[in-house]
């Protein structure tokens, strides 16, 4: 009987990246992550976790090696495709025009396609926001209420990997609960989960943990 492969949705082929001054941040890095996977990468500040994350949703580039998405090469695929399937978010999020509307707007822009907020309030309602927030200014939000609506924008529409840059840090408890919950359903919607935490609980239940010091992978 003929076996079943598992495909890796994201190969990265002896990554390094070396800033100005020599600063070596990921250093011939290599790593396979299947699809449907999750993920958790720790490591001490400063280790290149970050760096990782960034290079994988294609903000920078690398200074050496690849990255393969779905078994094609990062420098062949359009990067506004790439974008939307492999989504970034980080623990600052970066908000833009004047209320959440604003941002609620965007995805559905960028995709040609008709704004629909029966889609929008079911996303926000998710994270325990109300209708009501559509219209709230942005410099009016709390900094988790600012995390809550980026998390939402780049929801919207389900991307096949979600990059997570310590989005718990500096949570409640029981926000952290209510977030891991919206990570859990979209694990469990086939989304893969890449996570960079400092978070010792989310450590401890990770499937798989790697740890990254000075740029290289210490172990598995």
């Amino acid at each position: 009987s003929q076996r079943c492969m598992i495909m890796a949705v994201l190969e990265i082929k002896n990554f390094s990246k070396v800033y100005k001054g020599g600063k070596r941040a990921v250093d011939h890095f290599s790593l396979s992550v299947e699809a449907g996977e999750h993920l958790t990468i720790t490591g001490p500040s400063g280790s290149g976790k970050s760096s990782l994350l960034k290079l994988l949703a294609a903000l920078v580039s690398p200074s050496s090696g690849r990255i393969v998405y779905q078994g094609r090469d990062l420098e062949d695929l359009d990067p506004v495709t790439y974008r939307k399937e492999v989504s970034y978010c980080f623990q600052q999020p970066v908000l833009f025009g004047q209320t959440v509307w604003d941002n609620m707007v965007f995805p559905f822009e960028i995709r040609h396609l008709p704004f629909d907020q029966e889609r929008v309030l079911t996303a926000l309602a998710r994270l325990n926001l109300g209708h009501e927030f559509l219209e709230k200014p942005i410099k009016e939000l709390s900094g988790w209420e600012k995390q809550r609506v980026a998390l939402v924008r780049n929801l919207l529409f389900e991307p096949k990997v979600l990059l997570l840059d310590e989005v718990s840090s500096g949570l409640d408890e029981k926000t952290k609960t209510l977030l891991r919950t919206f990570l859990t359903d979209l694990h469990q919607a086939g989304v893969t989960l890449i996570e960079v935490t400092h978070d010792q609980r989310e450590i401890e239940t990770a499937g798989r943990l790697l740890t990254i010091v000075e740029g290289r992978l210490a172990h598995e």
